[in-house]
């Protein structure tokens, strides 16, 4: 059981870390809707459970939200 839990903890910081390095040619609106998807996501597993549909559901949201964030580098353009 131990070496399926370090697997996975090994995997999931794998994965963050190839994410983040790929958010570095982004536009700060892009990384706004990546980052709104995250946390969406996150938020959607945990106020249900772990559904599927709550998953996705939330990082499509937290996407559009993010995706609609205005930072001071966008008003500026």
């Amino acid at each position: 059981m131990k070496t399926i839990q370090r697997f996975s903890v090994t995997s999931a910081s794998l994965a963050i870390l190839i994410g983040l390095s790929g958010c570095s040619g982004m536009s700060q609106q892009d990384q706004n809707t990546a980052v709104g998807a995250g946390i969406g996501g996150v938020a959607g597993a945990v106020l249900t459970d772990g559904s599927a549909i709550g998953t996705v559901g939330g990082a499509v949201v937290g996407g559009v939200i993010g995706n609609q964030v205005n930072t001071n580098d966008n008003r500026k353009k």
